[in-house]
């Protein structure tokens, strides 16, 4: 269990965090930058669920994946170094990533097949998915950057989970803009 007594600590005053692991880095350190757009992009689904209030099923799915997205950062934030230490490390598994497809599947057959791409918008709650759509993406880029770094690892669920989860949030702004009815949808070339 986290028991958090005192917000502020100020041993990250030198411009450093500790890892769950214990060692500390930098604060733009890559793994660092990874899970601070993971949180970011959880943040941004706990906006866009404040448009939900007529989507309880969508609401309920997204609540699930910022679990998941706490589990994420607590993945990012213990490194595999080979040293043992204290306690199982929080590791997404390949259930979490199931879940999302089958999530993605079930949202999709209620949607009309795409005969265009969509431009981020249409109501709220949709353009909010397509913000933290595109924050996913982000931390997925940062992700797989940090994974090519000599000396560090990113599971391949953990990359996976991202992936499928900016494909989620995809589906889930189409689900919100009417299932698909109040899409937005590009037009190439339509201001020439």
């Amino acid at each position: 269990m986290v028991k958090l007594n005192k917000i502020y600590t100020r041993t990250g005053d030198d411009g450093t965090t500790a890892l769950v692991s214990g060692p500390r880095r930098r604060k733009d350190d890559a793994r660092v930058e990874a899970y601070g757009d993971v949180d970011e992009t959880n943040s941004l689904i706990g906006a866009a669920r404040l448009h939900l209030a007529d989507l309880t099923g969508l609401d309920d799915l997204l609540a699930t994946i910022q679990n998941d997205l706490f589990d994420l950062g607590a993945d990012l934030a213990t490194p595999e170094t080979g040293e043992p230490l204290s306690h199982e490390p929080l590791r997404i598994v390949q259930r979490q990533v199931d879940r999302l497809e089958a999530e993605i599947d079930r949202m999709n057959g209620e949607l009309d097949p795409l005969r265009s791409f969509v431009l981020p918008g249409g109501t709220p709650a949709a353009a909010a998915l397509h913000v933290a759509r595109t924050v996913c993406r982000r931390a997925e880029r940062r992700m797989v950057e940090l994974s090519r770094l000599d000396g560090e690892t990113v599971s391949r669920q953990a990359i996976a989970y991202v992936n499928r989860l900016s494909d989620l949030l995809f589906v889930a702004a189409r689900y919100a803009n009417g299932k698909g009815r109040a899409d937005v949808l590009w037009v190439p070339g339509k201001s020439r």
